[in-house]
């Protein structure tokens, strides 16, 4: 049986680039900072916290000052390495003001290929949390190849928190949840509380990517939200554009989209 997101104890959050950024690539700090105050407050409450975080090559754009996101695999590796060192110390510089240490985990998809490579991510995630640290977790961006791609962090997310044993998965990016039809063209478009069952044609019907700051869009959402939820976890999508909402998640309020475990 499902546990409600009000009592939910492990959670992970996946924070999209658009949550994270300026459509001109530059961090939003002040999104930052309220994201990390809410997160922390959730820390207090009880609550134990993984972070799945993009941003990396987008920051990493905007340091190097490139026009545009760039196409070449090594430029953007390139991005990933300077732009995760500032992603990461604005975690750790907001984290630190509300008495929180964070932690870096980058891995590639090949972690979950090798036993003795799973076990040791899931060793290094289940200390952190019981030194009440924050993981915060990324692709390895800058050394991966296409073959060891996950290719977006939402699919990144699902693995995590199947991996941590997360009783929930929080996707917070830049649409308030899944639209029966696209928003973006139809106005009338009504968004779906709960989600019982996603469907092959579901699947097949989302979008692309929904940023050119990012490389997810609803498609990728609900392909992890379907690994997610076949293993037991209670997945939300939802805006990340007003940190505070995760509050009323947390009280028990309708928030974005519920994808509802199956049950096992």
């Amino acid at each position: 049986m499902a546990v409600s997101i009000k009592d939910c104890k492990r959670v992970v959050i996946k924070i999209g680039t658009s949550t994270l950024t300026y459509s001109n690539g530059r961090p939003n700090f002040r999104r930052i900072e309220k994201l990390v105050q809410v997160i922390s407050d959730l820390k207090n409450s009880g609550k134990e916290v993984l972070i799945v975080s993009s941003g990396a090559i987008a920051v990493g754009v905007n340091r190097l000052r490139y026009k545009q996101r760039p196409k070449e695999l090594r430029y953007k590796q390139a991005a990933a390495a300077v732009g995760q060192c500032d992603l990461m110390s604005y975690y750790d510089r907001f984290f630190s003001e509300f008495g929180y240490v964070t932690a870096q985990i980058l891995i590639n998809r090949d972690v979950i290929e090798f036993e003795d490579r799973k076990q040791n991510v899931i060793n290094t995630i289940e200390t952190l949390l019981e030194m009440d640290a924050v993981p915060i977790i990324n692709e390895n961006d800058s050394v991966s190849v296409e073959e060891i791609l996950f290719g977006d962090n939402d699919n990144l997310s699902a693995i995590v928190a199947v991996l941590a044993k997360a009783e929930a998965l929080i996707i917070m990016t830049d649409i308030d949840g899944l639209y029966d039809c696209d928003p973006k063209e139809n106005p009338d478009a009504k968004l779906i509380a709960c989600v019982n069952e996603i469907t092959d044609e579901m699947i097949a019907g989302a979008g692309g990517a929904g940023s050119n700051r990012g490389t997810g869009g609803m498609r990728t959402k609900l392909e992890a939200a379907a690994y997610a939820t076949s293993n037991g976890v209670t997945v939300v999508v939802m805006s990340g554009e007003k940190p505070q909402k995760l509050y009323d998640l947390f009280d028990g309020a309708r928030v974005g989209t519920v994808f509802l475990p199956k049950d096992r």
